[in-house]
């Protein structure tokens, strides 16, 4: 799942479109009686002891093989694309409310811009025209409009350069500050840039096709084309070099400094700190967090060296890249091929509703969402998680005073921590106000999601110097995922996770357990991984560990390091155990906690055998069906190189290998590949 790291959002169009995950009517209850495992998910030709993921989940993948639209799909992707059928029909549904006449209501906005999403006709008679105006403005550009161009840039249409935005100060964590960041990269990941390999050779070269194409559609001729792609790669290598290492990225120290306005402007002298902030509404700044010291080091020596033609060209390349899906199919048709088929591949675009249906379910997030759980979400479901919430606490308390590597000091606060998580289910308390997002139809719908993305920034800037808002959600209500956030030291489960296979009505306890259980035990256990654990009970960025402590919690980490690296994962690269060790240490604390909780909650009980399978085989089981799925070998490079999870397979073989009861419930010997000598496991929570 995702914990929330980053405190603040650099809104901007792309962003906007990106697609945003979809729930299904959530579960009343779960039964200490239900139904067993589905058996059909089973692949029986293959040994549990040799390859759990395979057995566990081999039928599954078998029913479910990958189809042209998907680069990876599994019952992750099952959830959210058959939650996308119930959301089409609401929102479509919409169109025939009273409501959606009435300019300014949110059931106008949500059903006007779905309508002008789907107004293919429209989109492609208009063609490059609505972001032509964009594109004359950078052009126009002089030496002396730079900052100010920039500063447009910022406020809703693209990070070009660096980035700003406003979160929680880690240290201070009550209190909203400015930050200032890395720009984002075309490419996603620096490596793109910066190694050289078969798979990157044959991106970069997609990626100039794709750049002139865009080039070509908003007029350049083939001139113009190779420059702007040359002065494009140009600049975003050498912002490759400076940027932080996927890795480097994980260490909240390293992304907190200081520095006073005073600091900020000497040190970073080439850029025009008091104009930049002005024209975005930000008067008498005092200080800010540079999260990434040597890139604004480097970027501020660099810049003097860009022509203007340089910057101009990277500017258009960054406007029109994150307009395309909001133009016509042939701008949509390119990204497609860069990003999807090049990148992950994806052989099939999503038809037009799904892509549609992305901006009102993200923009409108909690807009949509509350029309979602007035209708789906029943209020027995809230409850019974707070429930299941309370006896995961319980346990991870005993985990935490069993720990024979930890000191009873930092024990003690270890508990403080975990008594004072702040616990958020379904939806939120109070709901997002858009009255400040006007949707019109007669405007294009780039300029309708442009004046949205610049009502989001504006939005995330007036939070300057204000406390934090701890009722905010970071998730929309249905989104399918779970967080946990070290600022607010909350962890947060929309009504979106809790559906089946995650939380089934008609299964029995072992499988919830093993299931959305195991979700909730992986949030916590967030709090307590790398980066996690550097944030104290009230969300500070703060040492409060002993050293030895420390030492112990580093080394035990670097064994699980060790093991993931090891594994090939495509031929010739394997996993990165230190970018993924905080996931694999919330997947395995997930698990040993969830299992306590349900052994707990079975004291007195029973524990039914149901179908030739134990209890606890049923709680094995429930775990790695949440990871069934296919995936193309171009996506497993993409993800391996951008995802801090680890691949679905490695998240239950190689998490499983470390856990003495699944070897007992299965029967795993020495000899079995998934036997691992018990002197190179390791148990961390």
């Amino acid at each position: 799942m995702n914990d929330n790291n980053q405190n603040y959002n650099d809104m901007n169009i792309k962003k906007l479109l990106a697609s945003a995950a979809i729930t299904l009517p959530l579960m009343m209850n779960a039964s200490t009686n239900g139904k067993g495992i589905e058996v059909a998910n089973l692949d029986k030709t293959t040994d549990p002891c040799e390859d759990f993921y395979q057995y566990a989940c081999g039928g599954w993948m078998k029913a479910h093989p990958l189809t042209p639209e998907y680069s990876r799909y599994g019952t992750f992707d099952m959830l959210r694309e058959n939650a996308r059928e119930q959301l089409k029909e609401l929102i479509t549904t919409l169109a025939n409310n009273p409501q959606s006449k009435v300019k300014g209501t949110n059931a106008q906005k949500v059903s006007d811009l779905y309508a002008m999403g789907m107004d293919s006709a429209r989109l492609n008679r208009e063609g490059a025209a609505p972001l032509m105006p964009q594109i004359a403005r950078i052009n126009a550009m002089t030496e002396a409009d730079f900052t100010s161009t920039m500063a447009w840039m910022h406020n809703g249409i693209s990070s070009v350069f660096f980035s700003t935005g406003v979160g929680a100060d880690a240290k201070n964590s009550t209190m909203n500050i400015m930050h200032i960041g890395e720009a984002g990269l075309g490419l996603g990941d620096r490596d793109y840039y910066l190694e050289d390999n078969e798979n990157n050779r044959r991106i970069i070269e997609a990626y100039e096709i794709y750049i002139k194409r865009l080039m070509q559609l908003i007029g350049y001729d083939e001139a113009a084309q190779k420059r702007v792609f040359e002065n494009v790669m140009s600049i975003e290598t050498e912002m490759a070099r400076f940027k932080k290492s996927r890795e480097e990225r994980r260490n909240p120290q390293l992304r907190y400094n200081m520095l006073s306005m005073d600091e900020i402007r000497t040190r970073f002298a080439n850029i025009a700190w008091d104009e930049y902030f002005r024209l975005l509404g930000i008067e008498n700044l005092d200080a800010a967090n540079v999260s990434s010291l040597r890139y604004m080091e480097e970027m501020n020596a660099l810049l003097p060296t860009l022509s203007l033609q340089q910057i101009k060209d990277y500017m258009v390349v960054s406007a029109v890249s994150n307009a395309t899906g909001l133009l016509s199919d042939e701008f949509s048709d390119a990204d497609f091929e860069m990003y999807d088929r090049v990148m992950s591949g994806i052989e099939e675009k999503e038809p037009r509703w799904k892509r549609a249906m992305n901006l009102p379910n993200s923009m409108l997030g909690e807009a949509v969402g509350e029309l979602y759980v007035a209708k789906y979400f029943p209020e027995e479901s809230k409850e019974y998680m707070k429930k299941l919430i309370s006896n995961l606490q319980v346990a991870l308390g005993k985990h935490i005073d069993n720990l024979t590597w930890m000191s009873d000091e930092t024990k003690a606060k270890a508990r403080q921590k975990l008594a004072t998580f702040t616990v958020k289910i379904g939806y939120p308390d109070k709901w997002k106000d858009y009255s400040g997002i006007v949707i019109d139809p007669s405007k294009s719908y780039l300029e309708n999601v442009y004046m949205a993305s610049v009502w989001y920034s504006q939005d995330n800037y007036k939070k300057l110097g204000k406390e934090v808002d701890r009722d905010e959600w970071h998730m929309t209500p249905q989104t399918v995922n779970a967080y946990y956030n070290p600022t607010t030291n909350e962890i947060c489960f929309p009504a979106g996770i809790l559906q089946p296979p995650y939380f089934d009505l008609n299964a029995d306890d072992a499988q919830n357990y093993g299931a959305i259980g195991v979700v909730i035990g992986h949030e916590m256990t967030h709090g307590f991984d790398d980066s996690g654990r550097q944030f104290d009970k009230d969300g500070n960025l703060s040492d409060w560990w002993t050293e030895e402590d420390t030492k112990a919690f580093t080394e035990l980490s670097k064994v699980l390091i060790s093991q993931f690296d090891a594994i090939e994962v495509a031929p010739g690269v394997n996993a990165n155990g230190t970018f993924t060790l905080g996931e694999n240490i919330a997947d395995q604390g997930g698990l040993r906690v969830a299992l306590t909780a349900y052994l707990d909650s079975m004291k007195g009980k029973e524990m039914k055998e149901i179908d030739g399978f134990s209890a606890i085989q049923r709680f094995y089981l429930a775990y790695a069906n949440l990871w069934a799925g296919n995936i193309r070998e171009e996506e497993i490079l993409n993800r391996t190189m951008t995802d801090p999870h680890s691949l679905g397979k490695l998240r239950v073989n190689a998490t499983l290998r470390n856990i003495v009861e699944f070897y007992e419930a299965f029967g795993v010997k020495e000899g079995d590949k998934m036997w691992m000598p018990e002197n190179e496991r390791v148990i961390i929570w």
